[in-house]
C-alpha cells in the first residue's frame, strides 16, 4: 500500500514564475488539448487520465492549481476532489457536463472553487484560472488589512486564519475571500451580483449559483445552526448581510 504524505511537497522545488496545474480528465483528446491551451498561456501543466493517478501526482509534485473532470476511472472527480481538499487549500475548479447540474452542487459544497461545463473555450477555461489564482493570490497577500472582529467571528488575513467563538475553522482561498469581502461591510446588504464580481472575478450569470453554494458551505463552517443563520442572513430581494457586533 502507497503511504500518502499528509501534505504537499515544498514549493522551493519549482520556479516561481511558473505556476504549475493538474489536470485530471480521462478524454485523451481533450486533456491534450487542455494541456496545450495551458502552456500556450504560460502555465506548467500535469495530466493524468484518471483519479488515482491525479492523487498520485499530486502527492509528488508542487501544484498551484487542479483542474478535475468528474467522470474517471479508478477515483472519480468528486472524490479526488475531496483527497486534495483534505490536503491543501489549493483552487480546484471541475470540468462538469451541463446534462449532471447535482454534481455541480455536490462538487461545490465539498469545496470545489469553481466550475465550467461542457463544452467550454479555452479562453473560458484561461479566464477562470486566472481568476482562481487571483483569489488565491488575494487570500495570501492581505497583509496591511486589520484582524476583523464580528459576531463571534475573528479573520486575521495576515495569517489567513479564521476563529469562530476562539475555535480554528479552515477555509479554501475561496471561502476566505467571501467572509473577508462580507465581514469589511457587515452589517451592508451585499448583492449576489456584487459577491460574483468582487470574490469570483468576473461578471454574474444569471444560471450561475456559485454564489449560493459557497454561502451554505460557509454557513456550515462558521453558524451554530447553518439552517438559522444568525452571521450570515439573507436579504430577500438583495444578497447577503454579515451581522455586526460582537455577539452572535
Amino acid at each position: 500500500m502507497m503511504t500518502e504524505p499528509t501534505s504537499q511537497p515544498e514549493q522551493e522545488e519549482k520556479s516561481p514564475q511558473k505556476i504549475r496545474i493538474l489536470v485530471a480528465e480521462d478524454d485523451e483528446a481533450l486533456r491534450q488539448l487542455l494541456e496545450m491551451s495551458l502552456r500556450a498561456f504560460g502555465y506548467d501543466v500535469l495530466s493524468a487520465a484518471d483519479g488515482v493517478k491525479a492523487l498520485e501526482l499530486f502527492l509528488r509534485e508542487p501544484v498551484d492549481l487542479a483542474i478535475l473532470d468528474i467522470m474517471m476511472p479508478r477515483m472519480d472527480g468528486l472524490e479526488l476532489l475531496q483527497e486534495l481538499r483534505r490536503r491543501s487549500d489549493l483552487p480546484i475548479i471541475m470540468l462538469t457536463a451541463l446534462s449532471r447540474p447535482d454534481d455541480v452542487v455536490r462538487g461545490l459544497r465539498l469545496g470545489a472553487d469553481d466550475y465550467i461545463p461542457k463544452p467550454f473555450t479555452f479562453k473560458e477555461v484561461a479566464a477562470r484560472v486566472e481568476a482562481a489564482l487571483r483569489r488565491s493570490r488575494w487570500a495570501q497577500e492581505q497583509r496591511s488589512h486589520p484582524v476583523l472582529q464580528e459576531c463571534g467571528v475573528t479573520l486575521d488575513a495576515a495569517s489567513h486564519e479564521v476563529y469562530v467563538e476562539g475555535e480554528e475553522v479552515h477555509l479554501s482561498p475561496t471561502e476566505f475571500a467571501l467572509l473577508h469581502y462580507l465581514m469589511q461591510r457587515a452589517g451592508e446588504a451585499v448583492s449576489k451580483e456584487e459577491l460574483f464580481r468582487e470574490v469570483w472575478g468576473y461578471e454574474f450569470s444569471g444560471g450561475s449559483n456559485l454564489v449560493e453554494v459557497a454561502i451554505r458551505r460557509l454557513r456550515y463552517k462558521i453558524e451554530k445552526n447553518p439552517q438559522k443563520p444568525a452571521r450570515i442572513v439573507t436579504v430577500r430581494g438583495v444578497g447577503y448581510k454579515f451581522c455586526r457586533g460582537k455577539k452572535e
